[in-house]
């Protein structure tokens, strides 16, 4: 449909220019002024109500599909406009010419956004290319066709959309392979394999996440540059991009073991029901949070075969709680220091920040105290030659652990906690002398 229309206002172009306050502005929806697909974007204003009308109606095929996303509510305010399309528009305005968005479907969307934005209205691709009446000259139209429909997504956009530099949350399934002082190449081997496999699989749930949260995304001040927020990546891009990633996923466990797939299977459905429902869940979400990292060390420890410590259970949900807690309170205290509202897609209100802190240094305190008993215990001087060192890990803890609360009341932790840990110059000092004290001690 779009070849017609185009040879249609290359004659346009091609006609002699009229006077400034004749002329008229066509832009065409999608694959110029929208830098996303209007179908998709009605699909995941909100999946899960529109699919479950969908399914609730025991229609099938694309047509009432179709029907129901026509009348799906889109948040016009906050799609992914083209800046330099709309500022030729804005300019377009300034000399009083009229400006019409050209739509080949969804009329009422298309109709919603031309109001939303200021222009004259809508005609269709169907009218321009038949020639039927139109509320302008054809003669004095100028054509916007193609802006983005053409782009290409670059590499770096698709590093930022499967979010690789969250890939170092998944160091933590070679934690049981240093804990447990079992390193070769085999266990290296097999923990790298591990890594891969978690490191693919969780690319493959942030953008299902991502496209779950577009509209939330796009109201959130940082957010809103994600690259599906943003439109700078297409919805149909992520939605083949995910399944591909989660059978690399699955093709790396194999290569391990079933008893590893099963782990990742576990990571995986407990990360889909973390985007569906359990994230609106209020200190659910951070319960599950604090499992999916606890669930890397598990695959770590299955990946290498050695046998979980519950000692280093124990001290993982802990820490990972309290993470999890800190989280949540860098970005309620971001909300309120940026003015806005409880977050809509969140069960917390910024009235909840004194209590999520309290939480938050009460787990990483109890982290430290089952630390602490764990280097009292009689298992300690069976791994270690010299296990009074160890002792010397409880104050470092207690600073990393307060070092990032203080830094989320200032905020000034705009990342997940643990990823700060890998930017901050005091954090990754801390860190490392951690890892030294503990490899001194063998």
């Amino acid at each position: 449909m779009e070849q017609p229309l185009r040879q249609h206002f290359d004659r346009f172009e091609q006609a002699p220019s009229p006077a400034a306050a004749e002329r008229v502005l066509v832009i065409d929806l999608e694959g110029a002024l929208l830098r996303s697909n209007l179908l998709l974007e009605a699909l995941f204003s909100r999946p899960g109500r529109l699919l479950a009308r969908f399914g609730a109606g025991g229609q099938a095929g694309m047509g009432p599909l179709t029907s129901i996303l026509a009348r799906a509510k889109v948040d016009y305010a906050h799609l992914p406009y083209d800046q330099e399309v709309l500022n030729r528009a804005l300019a377009a305005r300034a000399r009083g010419e009229r400006i019409f968005l050209a739509a080949h479907r969804f009329e009422a969307h298309a109709a919603g956004i031309a109001a939303h934005l200021g222009f004259d209205g809508v005609v269709t691709t169907a009218a321009l290319a038949g020639g039927e009446t139109l509320p302008f000259d054809p003669q004095s139209a100028v054509h916007v066709a193609g802006g983005s429909a053409g782009r290409e997504v670059g590499w770096r956009t698709w590093v930022r959309a499967a979010r690789v530099y969250q890939y170092a949350k998944n160091t933590l399934v070679f934690v049981p392979l240093v804990t447990a002082h079992q390193i070769n190449l085999t266990s290296l081997g097999l923990a790298l394999l591990a890594f891969l496999a978690f490191s693919a699989c969780a690319s493959g749930a942030y953008l299902m996440n991502d496209l779950l949260d577009l509209a939330a995304d796009r109201q959130h001040p940082t957010k809103r540059h994600r690259a599906l927020a943003a439109g700078e990546l297409p919805i149909a891009h992520a939605l083949i991009a995910i399944p591909v990633l989660w059978l690399f996923a699955v093709g790396a466990s194999l290569c391990i073991s079933g008893v590893f797939v099963a782990v990742l299977g576990a990571y995986l459905a407990t990360t889909i029901a973390y985007s569906l429902v359990l994230k609106r869940k209020m200190l659910v979400d951070v319960v599950t949070l604090a499992g999916l990292y606890s669930l890397r060390i598990i695959a770590g420890a299955v990946a290498v075969g050695v046998v979980l410590s519950e000692w280093l259970l124990m001290f993982s949900l802990f820490v990972f709680t309290s993470l999890a807690l800190i989280k949540r309170f860098s970005e309620l205290s971001m909300r309120q220091g940026a003015g806005l509202a409880d977050p809509a897609n969140r069960d917390y209100r910024i009235s909840d920040l004194n209590v999520i802190a309290a939480m938050a240094a009460a787990s990483g305190m109890n982290a430290i105290i089952v630390f602490s008993l764990y280097a009292s215990s009689s298992t300690v001087a069976t791994l270690y030659s010299r296990p009074w060192m160890l002792w010397l890990l409880n104050p470092l803890l207690l600073y990393w652990f307060g070092r990032a609360l203080m830094m989320a009341h200032r905020r000034e932790m705009p990342d997940d906690p643990i990823l700060y840990t890998f930017r901050d110059g005091a954090s990754r000092l801390t860190v490392a002398a951690m890892i030294f004290i503990m490899l001194a001690a063998i």
